[in-house]
C-alpha cells in the first residue's frame, strides 16, 4: 500500500494555516510548509486513519504555546544570514580584478574631466548632484515594483525586504551633497581631484550594487528557489 501524500489543495491549506498565525513573508511559509507536510507524512506512514486536519494539530502542539513565533524567528535569522551570504559572495566577484582595473581607469578619466572643468564649479557640483537624483529616483522605481509585486501576488519575500534593507544606505547619499557645496571654483591640487573622482566612482558604484547588480541577483536566486516566484511575478 502506498503512503498517504498531501495532495495541492493539502498544501494550500497549510500556506493558509502558516498565514493565519501571523508567519506574512511567503518565504519562511515554505520552510514552514515544508517541515509541516513531511511531519505529517511520516505521521501517516504509521498512522494512515489520521486526517489531515488531526495530523496538522499534532504537528502544530509541538511549536509549544508560542506556535510559529519561535521557530520563524530562528529561520529569519537563518535565512538572513544565507541571503547575506549570497549578496556578499556576489558583491566579492563583482571587485575582481578585470572590473578593479577598469574601476581604476574610469576614476582617471574622471579625475581628468574634474581637472579641465574645476574653474567651473557649477558642473562638478552637478556631477555629484546627479548621483544623488538617480540614487533616489531608483530606490523608488524599485519600491514601486515591490509594493505592485505585493498587491497583485499578495506575497512577501523575506528576501526583498533584506535588499531595501540596504536601501539604508541612502544616508551616505549626504556625503556627496555635502562635497559638492563644499566645492569652491579653486585651483584644487592633484591629490584633492583624486579624491573627488573616487567619490564620485565610489557613490556610482554603490548605487549600481544597491539598485541594479543586488535586485537582479535576488531575482535569480528566488526563481530557482522557488518555483512559483516566476509565475507569481
Amino acid at each position: 500500500m502506498n503512503p498517504k501524500k498531501l495532495t495541492a489543495e493539502q498544501i494550500e491549506k497549510l500556506y493558509a494555516f502558516t498565514r493565519q498565525h501571523y508567519v506574512e513573508y511567503y518565504d519562511l511559509q515554505t520552510e514552514l510548509v515544508d517541515h509541516l507536510a513531511n511531519a505529517i507524512e511520516t505521521q501517516w506512514q504509521h498512522h494512515p486513519t489520521l486526517s489531515f486536519e488531526e495530523a496538522l494539530k499534532v504537528e502544530f502542539k509541538k511549536f509549544g504555546v508560542f506556535g510559529f513565533m519561535e521557530v520563524v524567528e530562528k529561520r529569519q535569522v537563518a535565512l538572513n544570514k544565507k541571503y547575506n551570504k549570497l549578496v556578499w559572495k556576489e558583491l566579492k566577484t563583482f571587485f575582481g580584478l578585470p572590473k578593479i582595473i577598469g574601476t581604476l581607469a574610469v576614476t582617471g578619466i574622471v579625475f581628468y574631466l574634474l581637472k579641465y572643468f574645476q574653474q567651473n564649479v557649477l558642473i562638478v557640483q552637478l556631477a555629484f548632484m546627479a548621483l544623488v537624483v538617480l540614487f533616489f529616483i531608483g530606490i523608488f522605481i524599485l519600491s514601486s515594483k515591490n509594493k505592485k509585486n505585493h498587491q497583485k501576488t499578495g506575497k512577501k519575500w523575506l528576501l526583498k525586504e533584506i535588499i531595501f534593507g540596504y536601501g539604508s544606505f541612502s544616508g551616505l547619499m549626504y556625503l556627496p551633497i555635502q562635497t559638492a557645496l563644499h566645492i569652491k571654483g579653486d585651483n584644487y591640487s592633484d591629490w584633492t581631484l583624486l579624491l573627488f573622482s573616487f567619490l564620485l566612482i565610489f557613490m556610482a558604484l554603490c548605487e549600481y550594487i544597491i539598485l541594479v547588480l543586488i535586485p537582479s541577483k535576488a531575482e535569480t536566486f528566488l526563481k530557482e528557489t522557488y518555483p512559483e516566484y516566476e509565475f507569481a511575478n
